[in-house]
């Protein structure tokens, strides 16, 4: 069975400026130039995902192929879907002066005319490891033919925190292996006695560290989009501000839950994730990734 499926893996790549310059999602770690999202891709070939489809705006196509495509062909198949702001259900408008993307859902919904088989999402910019990938592969192959049920890769909070300042995650809450609910987080790092502090619900609380983070890896079968279509018109009657509001997956997948219509699986992962959210991250990614090249998890040059 393993062998007749391979999963998509679905990439949000659309804040990717037009130009590139100076861009984290584009600033090479690797010693052969790789950015963040080739370790992304080349993992996912390994974990068995037989196409990648990168989510971008279509004024950035050129610019995108010009500076990534050349990577991938010849070792998977790449497609593109494109997030556009005027892309709104029957009878809803583009409100007067909006520029603001509509967020993740809405990035995500751009594919369902290209996407048949099981799928992950990820961000184009976050470094999320091999057995990540592996994990996720594994669970999409052998969920291939359920409906409702989807997964969410967590990583252990203490293992994605930045040297540097705070930063926001969700932090996920599960019972018996299933997800109740991911709780947006923000102002999270170290004390100087080496605690970790977050800004929850009930204000500044110290937390663990091992407590389940999603960094926005998901799991879906294609009977997701329905659901996400349907969210988006009630997101659109029900938006405090037109201008700002956004539309993402887990308000999304937290609205489903809450009315009994899915189950998501929480998935955990080993991996340290990496992300580059202050400048000063970019050294240690940069040492992380040689290291693991030294391990022998990467080849030094991932496409020659």
């Amino acid at each position: 069975m393993r062998d007749l499926i391979q999963p998509t893996l679905v990439v949000l790549a659309a804040g990717i400026g037009s130009r590139y310059g100076g861009l984290k999602q584009i600033d090479p770690i690797g010693p052969s130039g790789e950015v963040v999202l080739d370790y992304s891709v080349f993992d996912a070939i390994r974990a068995g995902f037989g196409k990648v489809v990168f989510i971008i705006r279509k004024d950035i196509e050129a610019d995108f192929r010009e500076a990534l495509e050349s990577h991938y062909l010849g070792h998977i198949d790449v497609d593109y879907a494109f997030q556009s702001l005027e892309d709104l259900p029957a009878g809803y408008d583009l409100p007067k002066g909006r520029t603001k993307p509509w967020g993740t859902s809405h990035a995500t919904l751009a594919c369902h005319d290209l996407v048949k088989e099981p799928f992950a999402v990820i961000n184009a910019d976050d470094f999320y490891g091999q057995h990540s990938f592996q994990v996720l592969s594994d669970w999409l192959c052998a969920h291939a033919a359920s409906r409702n049920v989807y997964s969410l890769v967590g990583f252990t909070l203490a293992k994605t925190l930045s040297e540097y300042g705070g930063v926001s995650r969700g932090i996920c809450r599960a019972a018996d292996g299933l997800l109740v609910e991911v709780e947006e987080c923000h102002e999270i790092q170290r004390t100087t006695e080496g605690t970790i502090q977050a800004r929850r619900r009930e204000g500044m609380t110290t937390v663990t560290g091992e407590e389940p983070v999603s960094m926005n890896m998901w799991g879906f079968t294609p009977d997701v989009f329905p659901h996400m279509m349907n969210k988006f018109s009630v997101f659109l009657d029900d938006m405090a501000d037109p201008l700002k509001s956004e539309y993402l997956i887990p308000s999304t997948i937290q609205d489903l839950i809450d009315e009994g219509t899915v189950k998501v699986d929480v998935l955990n992962s080993t991996e340290q994730w990496f992300g580059v959210t202050y400048p000063e991250d970019k050294p240690a990614v940069v040492k992380n990734v040689r290291a693991l090249i030294d391990a022998g998890t990467y080849p030094v040059s991932l496409w020659t």
